[in-house]
């Protein structure tokens, strides 16, 4: 099946490339701090490599053809030939855009949104550009047997290849191919009670040789076999069991392992290992220790312990942070994509983070549940803003609130990170859509100011806010279980997190989602305080004017967000988005003229939409409403009321078309006037007489292409690739 000219499909040729700008704060290093940045960003990108191995079974062989194509012939001299075998100009910008897309991605699906993405180039002319190249000349064999393994997959676009999921919807490599929700959802329970975190793991479905079913849990380490060092509750987790989940006959056959990901693991503990001679104080080098210790090990808790050095670690000038982080991508919502990241301090934003902390707990007293349902100490963190100098992964996000553990969060703290260099180059708008006139300059002037504050309250206010009732495995509660009752009842509450239970093992599926929302609504609600926007330096008309481009950024989000929707699987492909619609709906609902959504005939002649948001009512009709569903989102969270979540969570999800404004049928408009993502192309840094150099690159796709040239130019790494590759392919990843 083929991709057709305009699909979401392909990455569009007029994709802007902007540069990740960290040179200025860069060259304000000492040449130590330097070298600890350099080594951090090495470990970033070499870790980085692992999620070729998460997204798809075809992504690794992808990335080692672009290498040796790439690696082979400049950007410039692949440009030439291309053109020599039949390639238009269109075809070689067409081709340029997929690779850089693919690196910046780290794989041929969207990191945000999560669907497929192939060459906008027939796949005869990309086998004669292949055939042509000068790395097939150098090695014809080994090339050509590459561009078999991946060329179907390359380019299909079947039932199950077009976005991420689970059998039989969708494709990821964090499951075996055989693996379905009812897999996923039946190992969870065996994980809890061994207490093996699944953050760092993925699931394969075999046989034995009677036939019978065994569930591998494969760790990611440099180590094989069973632990040799502390780190581990009990190692006897490792090998296998039999275990009988809840609601099975008999039981099931289990088998832990380690050493996923193996030489990859080497090397970027290798590259924290270089980084730890040019630490700055003691609680940088035990957290790396430690974070080496579990890259090398497997062990979950070693992280969690180089997270709680890392939380004491206040106003560091190089920050970082590096593993198994996110669990967006995750079909099922509870393993983490890894990701690592190096970037400097921006000292004039971050003091204004600082004064954010410094009022948090006046602020927390503002938001709607009552205060048996906040934490009963809010443990002031760290809140920075950073220029990213090096970031590995699928995707660079705006702002960072972490560590995920929720048992450091809820009792140790966490760090928040604003990305400034990523808020300033990425979210300029070329063009404007679903605005009218009126709003459109406003909006240009005040969206990167408005986002700063939204980003500021999403990550400090929103994901470091909110009690969560535990159980302890001893049987003691955090929380007065004779006292505390539902908001406006007399009623105590009756459900709470039980011992083993995590926030991502009880909501699982819709976990990301459902905690992004809740912060975003923290943010938006929060954001009519003028003590929020004095500290930001906002007062009078100005201070109004970035309230209403928060709140019209908002709407305007939910209804973009309809590209992120599959109606063919019924399903959200992206958690912000989902969260955006959401709140979206939730507005629409309100009533009373707060939001509109207008359909018109656009200056092309084809149909257009427009948002239209009352900013006369956004405190008398939109506070209230998000106040109501921001307190029942914490409420069904703290108690781990799941049915209840999910049940709200899902009905505001819905997209159809029985009723005003008839969402299925504006998704079409929204994807006939989508703007493409941007790519981020980074700096590359490198060690000459002994100094640390830093290298830009044009913003093109070419720049982009060279810098991972540039970053990984051994072909070492190719046979690494290939050598875990093949034991995919060996597996049922396939």
């Amino acid at each position: 099946m083929a991709a057709q000219p305009n699909s979401q499909y392909l990455i569009p040729n007029e994709t802007e490339v902007a540069l990740l700008n960290c040179s200025e704060a860069f060259e304000g290093l000492s040449q130590r701090e330097r070298l600890y940045s350099h080594h951090l960003a090495q470990a970033s990108f070499k870790g980085g490599l692992i999620v070729l191995l998460q997204t798809s079974p075809e992504s690794p062989g992808i990335f080692v053809l672009l290498q040796k194509l790439f690696r082979s012939q400049s950007p410039a001299e692949v440009s030439e030939l291309a053109k020599s075998v039949g390639f238009s100009d269109e075809d070689v910008q067409a081709f340029f855009i997929y690779a850089a897309a693919f690196y910046c991605n780290m794989g041929n699906y969207k990191s945000f949104g999560d669907t497929k993405f192939v060459p906008a180039v027939e796949r005869s002319k990309m086998e004669l550009l292949v055939k042509a190249s000068k790395a097939y000349t150098d090695d014809s064999a080994g090339l050509q047997q590459l561009w078999d393994k991946v060329k179907e997959r390359m380019f299909s676009l079947g039932d199950r290849d077009k976005e991420l999921g689970l059998a039989p919807k969708g494709t990821s490599t964090y499951y075996s191919a055989n693996c379905d929700e009812n897999d996923a959802k039946l190992v969870q329970p065996f994980l809890d009670e061994k207490k093996i975190s699944p953050y760092n793991t993925r699931l394969v479905k075999t046989a034995d040789e009677c036939g019978e079913t065994v569930y591998e849990v494969c760790l990611a380490s440099a180590e094989h076999g069973a632990a040799v060092i502390s780190g581990f509750p009990d190692d006897s987790v490792f090998g296998e069991h039999m275990y009988t989940p809840s609601g099975e006959k008999k039981a099931i056959k289990f088998k832990v392992t380690r050493g996923d990901y193996s030489p990859l693991m080497l090397m970027l503990s290798e590259e924290l290992s270089n980084a730890e001679q040019y630490a700055a104080n003691d609680n940088e080098k035990s957290m790396l220790k430690e974070y080496i210790k579990s890259f090398t090990t497997g062990s979950i808790n070693a992280h969690k312990d180089g997270s709680r050095f890392w939380i004491k670690n206040k106003g560091p000038i190089v920050e970082t942070y590096i593993g198994f982080i996110e669990s967006y991508r995750d079909p099922y919502g509870v393993r983490g994509e890894f990701e690592g990241f190096v970037a400097v301090v921006n000292k004039a934003m971050s003091t204004k983070f600082a004064a954010l902390v410094s009022g948090a707990e006046h602020l927390l007293a503002h938001l709607p549940w009552p205060a048996e349902f906040e934490k009963d100490k809010f443990l002031r963190p760290d809140f920075t803003s950073l220029d990213v100098l090096g970031f590995g992964g699928s995707g660079i996000p705006a702002g960072i609130n972490i560590p995920n553990y929720d048992d450091i969060r809820q009792s140790e703290g966490f760090k928040n990170v604003s990305l400034g260099n990523v808020l300033t180059s990425g979210y300029k708008d070329s063009k404007i859509t679903f605005l009218r006139d009126e709003d459109k300059e406003l909006y240009s002037k005040y969206k990167i100011s408005s986002f700063e504050v939204q980003v500021g309250l999403h990550e400090l206010l929103g994901h470091g806010s909110g009690k969560l009732f535990v159980e302890e495995k001893d049987g003691s509660l955090n929380f007065d279980v004779d006292s505390v009752t539902y908001p406006d009842s007399t009623e105590k509450i009756s459900k709470w997190y039980k011992p083993g239970e995590t926030w991502d093992s009880k909501f699982s599926t819709i976990a990301s989602t459902y905690e992004e929302c809740r912060a975003e609504c923290v943010g938006i609600y929060l954001c009519l305080l003028s003590d929020v926007l004095e500290i930001f330096g906002h007062t009078g008309d100005d201070a109004d004017d970035i309230i209403y481009i928060n709140w019209l950024n908002m709407v305007r989000a939910g209804l973009l967000a309809l590209e992120f929707y599959s109606p063919d699987t019924s399903s959200w492909r992206q958690a912000h988005m989902n969260a955006r619609f959401v709140i979206l709906r939730v507005l629409l609902e309100a009533g009373e003229g707060l939001v509109k959504i207008e359909k018109f005939t656009g200056e092309d002649g084809k149909p257009d939409l427009r948002v239209v948001l009352n900013r006369a009512k956004i405190t008398t009709i939109g506070k209230p409403a998000i106040g109501k569903f921001l307190c029942k989102l914490q409420v069904y969270k703290a108690t781990a009321d799941v049915e209840a979540g999910r049940q709200m969570y899902s009905y505001y999800s819905d997209v159809n078309d029985s009723a005003e404004p008839h969402f299925l049928s504006l998704r079409s408009i929204v994807l006939e006037r989508k703007q493409p993502r941007k790519l981020f192309v980074q700096h590359h840094t490198y060690i000459e007489d002994g100094e640390v150099k830093l290298k830009s690159y044009e913003c093109s796709a070419s720049g982009l292409i060279e810098s991972f040239v540039d970053r990984f130019p051994s072909a070492d790494i190719d046979r690494v690739l290939l050598g875990l590759w093949e034991k995919d392919r060996v597996k049922p990843f396939y």
